[in-house]
């Protein structure tokens, strides 16, 4: 039988589950890697579904579940010309700024250490959390290819929390016709059999109404059925990254004292205009408990030797 201890334990790791599902900390491309042909042909096939699609702007989401692999796949266009996406992206301290501007990242620091750059993710709750009560993984950040007309990088961390291994986070870039440019992140992590039994409670209770972007089927009503569990966890992550990517290139036009402010009050605007998939609290509250942990972030990045932009 089982005792109360071991119920209480098994109950407090799907809480905290929960949080990686949410922070999405595993993160990445479980894809062979894709060249500049490979992308240019992914951009071609899928001219129409970039100009016409349920987001109401060029994007496209693509997930599949494979094993212990969930994977998911974020095409879009940025209105910037390819020379400028590359010369911000290419900083891994930039990075730092891009995610933590999610929900679950508390903070984010960098450093180089014998050649390597390394990034680590503060990974927390939904809401305001000091970087020691959060769980850290480690990523290292690398160019995989930059070419005149291509850009590959990737966050890969070994291992994460709770049994996951082999964490990717996966940022392709290729220039468009008028100053444009077309991107690729793609998202995922190999589970563990013991997240799979508490991933299979958690979205049966907690993470119930918790979907993605991909459409499973529809209703009796003919309205939309969202794909749900890991799918639809790693989407909405996924899209989470994407538009701090996007949301970190727009904030650059402004003066750097306001970038910050600029930055979390139009990463929040951006996900809330799909609030069935992405909304988790109020602006105040976002905006609030991201001031106070931008500032521990820059506290914890000036004990590795650096500062924040």
């Amino acid at each position: 039988m089982y005792t109360v201890r071991t119920l209480q334990r098994f109950f407090l790791f799907i809480i905290a589950a929960s949080i990686l599902f949410s922070a999405g900390s595993a993160a990445a491309a479980a894809q062979p890697r894709q060249g500049a042909d490979l992308l240019l042909d992914t951009y071609q096939r899928n001219k129409a579904r970039l100009e016409t699609n349920s987001f109401g702007l060029p994007l496209i989401v693509e997930s599949f579940e494979r094993g212990d692999r969930v994977n998911v796949d974020v095409y879009g266009i940025f209105d910037y010309p390819f020379s400028s996406v590359v010369n911000m992206l290419k900083v891994p301290a930039n990075w730092c700024d891009i995610v933590s501007l999610h929900l679950n990242v508390k903070a984010c620091t960098y450093k180089e250490v014998t050649g390597a750059e390394l990034l680590t993710f503060y990974i927390g709750r939904k809401v305001y959390q000091p970087p020691e009560d959060a769980r850290q993984v480690l990523y290292r950040y690398r160019i995989v290819d930059q070419q005149k007309g291509y850009l590959d990088i990737m966050l890969h961390a070994d291992t994460g929390p709770f049994g996951t291994k082999d964490h990717r986070m996966r940022f392709e870039a290729l220039p468009l016709n008028g100053g444009r440019t077309f991107v690729h992140v793609s998202y995922a992590y190999s589970d563990s059999a013991a997240l799979r039994l508490a991933a299979k409670v958690y979205f049966a209770t907690l993470g119930r109404s918790k979907v993605g972007f991909t459409v499973s089927g529809t209703d009796g009503s003919g309205k939309p059925v969202y794909i749900g569990g890991p799918r639809g966890s790693i989407e909405r992550n996924a899209v989470r990254y994407y538009f701090a990517i996007q949301t970190f290139m727009n904030s650059m036009r402004y003066p750097e004292e306001t970038r910050f402010s600029m930055r979390i009050s139009e990463w929040y605007d951006l996900t809330s205009r799909y609030r069935k998939q992405l909304f988790e609290l109020e602006k105040k509250e976002y905006l609030t408990f991201k001031a106070t942990e931008h500032k521990n972030q820059k506290t914890l990045q000036r004990r590795n030797g650096a500062g924040t932009q």
